[in-house]
């Protein structure tokens, strides 16, 4: 298996695009019951709102159970709206129907429409979840009947990564406000009236010396062993009085409009590794793989000085949301060395530039372009390729350069086909990293102006910590980077690969390969790279299992990443009715909810009239088995390579030097969010 990114570079580049997932007012929206902004219909309440989290084997399983009711005397429909997590793919909705839970099944988005419009219209039982691009999650349930409650459940799955030896879980709530047409028409209910819960469990089998949320220090963290650790937030249990109206028993409603982000930090001085993950069930040729590659620390820091220059979003869709981009720059900027410069381009509807060129990286000069940055009042419309253009052009090809691209990435002026952007960075040498900050930003665009310029990309909420993840990015930027990577294996045939392309690898990041492999026994692995001239190779060998049962869900997260990589080669090629039909195919075959399906549930017996085979609810029950099985014993270890180890030095972890790594940043943070709070 072999794949290849030959893009040779004159010029080290880098763009970090901070996703600022900014409304168009400055209250934050959140995630919520949509109601009508003209009133005209009365609300629902969100009774009951629980979260159940677990990361072990690379991925994250995230179960939400949510209770509606409804105090009125006319039945209604509810409508929930969730941002779309980070390569979230969701496999399970349920509903609860005369007290039974039933799961969904996926059909085409239109006919699944149309089935839910049709039992609604007879009054019976229905529910569905539609994806509204790569903003929002919505699920619809109807009826809520007056006096009463509905119950429904969704399961959603995404890879982990460690970075820099931290990992990252954010369950997001609050909603980007990117669609103004949606804000305009709907109106959020956000409030749980009821009970409110988040619990999170992190099981590694790889040492862990602490777990942490930053944004909610009432959290109760209790660590079970080296590497397994819990976390939970409640508001207290929900009673129930004699007309059947929930109340919290303990603390104050829950509001679902900030994020909830988790980091824990791996103990220093791991080895890089290869680990691997796979299922292949009894009885079958074919099984699935998800392999993580975690390098060792052995690429040399990079001395000479740097240009950055910081193309910053000023359009309206940044208000309330300015002065934490101010925060973070004057971060960066206070990290730069002596001998970089730097430049700032600001853009909304138009671009100007708020330096005379580039200016020396001295104390003097950042502090008298942070104070003209604060005065800067955001407005207008975003012309996102006109910035980036303006910052690309002002490049210096004789001096190793980064491109800091602030905003949301929702272009709504002048150029706004991504194809035009694809072939704006297709036509200069320069790599995009992408920061990417909020929910509902427009992932499809930056990621593959990410892929396309074999960058590397970083999400970062609200409720994170924006220097800390600066300093992340410092230090990849600041090292060499791995490129022209080739990944392959020989004694077992593999094939269906995702990634298709495998981009640079920069410090402390990992790479996960998903695929399909056939046969079993001992295979030889050989990942080869370059960093600048210089060849690297690395080589280790271990078995591919002939039975492995444990982690089924990796098969929907290898087809989800397939439906990702299919969906890039559209955005850039075209779409065509072929590839269309592929991500149905791979959506109705592993029950994902994509942009060109959906999950509806009906009756038992409407599923039967409909000739629809219940396949997702029996990979549910096989999912939830292995959950279980899991739950029940100890933490496997998944490395692969430990008898011949692929790498010969530990991983990469923030290297300090006087200055304090992202985990130590985290300590500040509710001190820069209490004077954020204060400025808004």
């Amino acid at each position: 298996m072999t794949t290849l990114i030959p893009l040779p570079r004159k010029v080290l580049a880098a763009s970090l695009t901070f996703l600022l997932g900014a409304g168009a007012c400055t209250t934050a929206q959140a995630a919520g019951l949509m109601t009508p902004a003209s009133g005209a219909l009365p609300k629902l309440e969100i009774r009951q709102h629980h979260v159940d989290v677990t990361v072990e084997d690379g991925y994250a399983v995230t179960t939400v159970e949510q209770e509606f009711f409804n105090p009125h005397s006319t039945a209604l429909e509810a409508i929930y709206s969730f941002p779309v997590p980070e390569q979230a793919a969701v496999g399970e909705f349920t509903y609860w129907i005369d007290g039974v839970p039933v799961t969904g099944e996926i059909l085409e988005k239109a006919r699944a429409r149309e089935v839910y419009e049709q039992e609604k219209a007879q009054g019976r039982e229905t529910a569905l979840t539609e994806k509204d691009a790569y903003r929002s999650f919505d699920s619809s349930v109807y009826p809520v009947r007056a006096q009463s409650a509905v119950k429904i459940r969704l399961v959603y799955l995404q890879p982990v990564h460690v970075d820099m030896g931290i990992g990252r879980y954010v369950y997001p709530l609050e909603e980007g406000g990117v669609d103004e047409q949606k804000l305009a028409f709907w109106t959020y209910q956000e409030e749980v009236s009821g009970s409110f819960s988040f619990d999170f469990n992190l099981r590694s089998s790889y040492p862990v010396d602490g777990l942490r949320l930053p944004q909610h220090s009432q959290a109760a963290v209790t660590q079970q062993g080296p590497g397994e650790w819990q976390a939970s937030l409640a508001n207290g249990s929900a009673t129930v009085d004699e007309e059947g109206v929930a109340a919290a028993a303990a603390g104050a409603a829950h509001r679902l409009d900030e994020d909830i982000v988790v980091y824990w930090r791996h103990q220093q001085g791991l080895p890089g590794s290869v680990d691997m993950v796979t299922h292949k069930p009894p009885g079958s040729e074919r099984g699935t793989f998800m392999m993580t590659l975690t390098p060792g620390d052995d690429l040399k820091p990079v001395t000479a000085g740097r240009d950055w220059v910081f193309v910053l979003d000023i359009s309206g869709s940044m208000q309330g949301k300015y002065h934490s981009l101010v925060e973070g720059i004057k971060g960066g900027l206070n990290k730069l060395h002596p001998d970089d410069r730097f430049r700032i381009v600001l853009f909304n509807s138009s671009t100007r530039e708020l330096t005379p060129g580039f200016v020396a990286a001295t104390p003097k000069e950042i502090q008298r372009y942070m104070v003209a940055l604060e005065n800067v009042q955001p407005g207008s419309g975003t012309n996102l390729y006109a910035g980036l253009d303006k910052g690309i052009r002002g490049l210096d090809a004789d001096r190793p350069s980064a491109l800091v691209l602030v905003t949301d990435g929702v272009a709504n002026v002048g150029v706004t086909e991504k194809k035009d952007f694809l072939e704006l960075l297709e036509q200069h040498d320069v790599r995009l990293f992408t920061f990417v900050m909020g929910n509902s930003a427009n992932r499809p665009l930056l990621d593959g102006m990410t892929a396309i310029s074999n960058g590397f990309a970083m999400s970062i909420s609200n409720g994170d910590d924006i220097v800390g993840r600066l300093v992340q990015v410092g230090e990849k930027l600041s090292h060499e980077a791995y490129r022209d990577i080739d990944v392959r294996v020989d004694g077992v045939k593999v094939r269906d690969l995702s990634p298709a392309n495998i981009s640079s690898l920069y410090r402390g990041q990992q790479l996960i390969l998903m695929g399909h492999y056939w046969g079993d026994g001992p295979a030889d692995v050989t990942i080869r790279g370059k960093v600048g001239a210089e060849n690297r190779e690395y080589k280790t060998r271990f078995d591919f299992p002939a039975r492995s049962e444990r982690n089924p869900e990796i098969e929907r997260l290898w087809a989800y990443a397939s439906i990702e990589d299919l969906q890039a080669r559209m955005d850039y090629l075209g779409a065509d009715a072929d590839s269309e039909q592929a991500v149905v195919d791979l959506a109705m075959e592993y029950g994902l909810v994509t942009d060109y399906t959906s999950m509806v549930v009906v009756r038992e017996d409407v599923f039967k009239q409909l000739g629809m085979d219940r396949k997702n609810a029996t990979r549910v029950a096989l999912e939830q088995q292995a959950r279980q099985h899991r739950a029940a014993n100890s933490v496997q270890n998944n490395r692969a390579d430990s008898q011949q180890p692929a790498f010969n030095s530990p991983r990469a972890t923030p290297s300090g030097g006087g200055a304090m790594g992202p985990w130590s940043l985290l300590m500040l943070l509710p001190l820069l969010l209490a004077g954020r709070r204060r400025r808004s």
